[in-house]
């Protein structure tokens, strides 16, 4: 999805793959060694994905003095300015004033979620923020510092990248060199030991900000931030209300009807339905836990599954069958592979396939049909201009994403 999104922007990325999830310090420090690995020191900006932003002149404004503070060798963070006794967020408190910039102070600590009392009273204080989790700093700041303070994962992330592949926008680690390296925050590695004063570490700077600004790590969250009628209510989608309020619909594929609802979320999707409270979103993780622990298919993948070449989308199965939506972006290909208990047929909805099939090399048109009988070598090709879009009806008597045997990939994979 990333990868798509920066080729409809018309830019030119990098896309670093990590094999197993480690946190954020890791990741800060995979990105920091890449960005430096040809003998430049860029100031590196780290946002975690799940913000919103709705003033983004602002943003920019305060992003541009962090950058020169940043190129002064200062590790720099975003506090924002609370207007509530908010007990989910971190908070900063702010020291002196930084000398050349009157919107900007010194680190003075980071503090972990409060009690709604002690939120309070730092609210009262005037002298704490949010932590927005936001930081602008070079990336020779942040491996120096993390030299000091986590070197083993300096160096578990230093052997990850000496064996890196590279395919299309895609940079993959080394697998078993990143497994060894430990899980660990930015917060908790490097930046909460900043406000000590040590010699060997750099100095943090904060700058205060109001831009409209929500982390978004809950549903209400995202109720907060959104557009509400009268009624405090916003909806996304194929929805209808009937006397209701202060409720938050979504629906991603049908209809979606709420009657007489009060301080409710309401999420559809192709996967699963969501009903909770305002007050309990965050518990949401527990439901997670559950289909984890039973093992349940939707705690793993989406029923949309999005690849280098597109996506797939499982429109239905049953007994020996089940049927795809795929999407082939122009000029993108699947590898050349074969199954060993499923055929395949294929119906072109939009665009052009190209089909590999055996020996032979022939182009599918819309309204046409081919079949991959079991066995055979094929690979799907889209040499149009606009996205390949196709139904597949696989049969057969195993049909895992794990029966694939690929000989030739563009992306790399097994």
């Amino acid at each position: 999805m990333v990868a798509e999104q920066i080729r409809l922007l018309g830019k030119q990325g990098r896309i670093l793959l990590e094999p197993f999830g480690r946190n954020t310090a890791p990741a800060l420090t995979l990105a920091a060694l890449w960005a430096t690995r040809e003998g430049e020191d860029p100031a590196l900006v780290v946002m975690p994905a799940d913000h919103v932003i709705l003033d983004g002149a602002v943003f920019l404004e305060a992003l541009g003095r962090a950058v020169v503070l940043a190129e002064q060798g200062l590790a720099v963070t975003f506090g924002i300015t609370p207007d509530c006794p908010e007990t989910g967020y971190g908070y900063i408190q702010c020291g002196e004033n930084l000398a050349g910039d009157s919107q900007a102070f010194m680190l003075r600590r980071f503090v972990e979620k409060p009690d709604r009392e002690t939120a309070q009273a730092y609210l009262d204080t005037g002298s704490y923020l949010w932590n927005s989790g936001i930081f602008v700093m070079r990336a020779s700041t942040w491996l120096s510092a993390l030299s000091a303070c986590r070197p083993d994962i300096l160096g578990a992330c230093t052997t990850a990248l000496r064996g890196v592949t590279q395919d299309g926008d895609f940079v993959r680690v080394d697998r078993t060199a990143f497994e060894q390296c430990p899980s660990d925050s930015i917060d908790y590695a490097v930046m909460e030991r900043l406000s000590g004063g040590q010699e060997n570490l750099p100095k943090c700077a904060v700058i205060p900000l109001s831009a409209g600004w929500s982390d978004v790590g809950a549903w209400d969250a995202l109720w907060k931030v959104l557009p509400k009628c009268e009624a405090g209510n916003s909806v996304r989608g194929d929805v209808m209300l009937e006397a209701c309020r202060n409720t938050l619909a979504v629906s991603e594929s049908r209809l979606v009807t709420c009657i007489g609802l009060n301080d409710l979320i309401v999420v559809e999707t192709n996967d699963a339905v969501l009903v909770a409270h305002h007050d309990a979103t965050q518990d949401v993780k527990k439901i997670v836990d559950r289909l984890k622990a039973e093992k349940r298919s939707v705690a793993q993948a989406h029923r949309k599954i999005h690849r280098p070449w597109g996506w797939y989308d499982g429109v239905d199965a049953g007994q020996r069958f089940q049927v795809k939506r795929i999407c082939v972006k122009p000029g993108a290909s699947l590898s050349l592979q074969m199954h060993h208990h499923r055929a395949e047929h294929w119906i072109v909805v939009t665009g052009t396939a190209k089909v590999t099939r055996g020996d032979e090399v022939f182009l599918v048109t819309e309204n046409q049909s081919t079949y991959i009988p079991l066995g055979t070598k094929h690979r799907l090709e889209n040499p149009g201009m606009v996205p390949l879009e196709m139904i597949e009806v696989q049969s057969g008597s195993y049909l895992g994403e794990d029966d694939i045997v690929r000989f030739e990939d563009t992306y790399g994979r097994n």
